[in-house]
């Protein structure tokens, strides 16, 4: 047994206490550890080591990887503690997972404090769940692969546009902003049922050229503006939905774009970024004027909540299949009212 100097040496440090309180309600990988920690993989396997060394958190195998959970105290029925006295101090030391008199284990009662006194608390877990969900996402991924070839053959008539224009017919008339709009391509897509359009960008020939296509298709509610994202030519709560598609990892400083987004938006109005998810294809800096190398789930997150947006959801909705295999990221948010 494990002594208990050795169990509070290895609990005083916080980076464990966080480790702890993520396993005590789920089994994680090392992998899935380092994504919601932003550690690396040799100090998550450290600090674990030394939790299993004091009999604090146990593994299992399961497929190429180990999950790792907490380790649960034995219970009072098993005998293995029962009729011990802790107010006696002569009495053989109990590991640290023992059970109290009132059947919380020291353990329990210190997690629960480290609840309270720990920052990073709540934000791990939102992460957690994060990883959980990608976890559901991809076994349901799995099963849809071999439920069949339906969607993987070629389908007469079935394409991504044509579903995002059966899509757009179901949304209200709105004004929108198209932040980092180009030559409008977005923005003549939801000019089809917008009351109006703001399509915003910082070179004036993108601007020049999207007024001529919007023309040559007489679409007449499309405003075109020359501006910056992180100074956006649009008056506070303008508009009803704002709309960034392949643009934000443009912006020199994204967090400010956002804040920006939120100050057009009007109360109860939206926000929808498409983006590039977080990847190291350098190239894309030279080869298309990136500043990012896209974003993390938690990164965009973090940038529309920091902004004050609320009900905020990301997920990776789409993965190119040719290198450097690209994957979408997709965020919706919404103002308060």
């Amino acid at each position: 047994m494990t002594s208990i100097t050795k169990t509070l040496r290895v609990l005083a440090d916080p980076n464990r206490l966080r480790i702890l309180l993520l396993l005590k309600g789920e089994e994680l990988s090392v992998a899935e550890l380092q994504e919601i920690l932003t550690m690396g993989q040799s100090t998550i396997s450290t600090h674990l080591s030394q939790l299993k060394q004091a009999e604090l958190v146990e593994d299992r195998r399961t497929g190429k990887n180990n999950l790792y959970r907490l380790v649960r105290p034995p219970t009072e029925e098993s005998g293995a503690l029962k009729g011990h006295d802790f107010s006696r101090a002569m009495e053989p030391t109990p590991s640290i997972g023992a059970l109290a008199p009132e059947g919380r284990s020291f353990l329990d009662e210190l997690l629960a404090r480290a609840e309270r006194e720990i920052p990073e608390f709540a934000s791990d877990q939102a992460a957690m769940r994060r990883v959980l969900k990608n976890r559901q996402d991809r076994t349901r991924a799995f099963f849809d692969s071999i439920a069949g070839r339906l969607g993987k053959d070629y389908v007469p008539g079935k394409s991504w546009k044509s579903l995002a224009e059966a899509l757009l017919r179901l949304m209200p008339p709105l004004v929108v902003a198209d932040l980092g709009a180009g030559e409008g391509s977005s923005a003549l897509q939801l000019a089809a049922r917008a009351k109006k359009v703001i399509a915003v960008d910082s070179s004036a020939k993108m601007i020049e050229v999207g007024r001529e296509l919007a023309a040559r298709h007489g679409v007449k509610n499309i405003d075109f503006r020359l501006g910056d994202m992180e100074e956006i030519p649009i008056a506070d709560g303008e508009v009803e939905l704002v709309f960034f598609s392949q643009s934000l990892h443009h912006a020199l400083h994204p967090e400010r774009a956002i804040h920006e987004a939120h100050r057009i938006l009007a109360p109860g109005g939206r926000i929808v970024v498409l983006d590039l998810l977080k990847h190291r294809f350098e190239e894309a800096r030279e080869m298309y004027a990136d500043e990012w190398l896209g974003f993390s789930e938690a990164e965009l997150e973090s940038m529309l909540e920091n902004a004050g947006f609320v009900s905020v959801e990301t997920t990776v909705v789409d993965k190119e299949l040719e290198t450097p295999q690209f994957q979408t990221l997709l965020g919706v948010a919404g103002k308060k009212r």
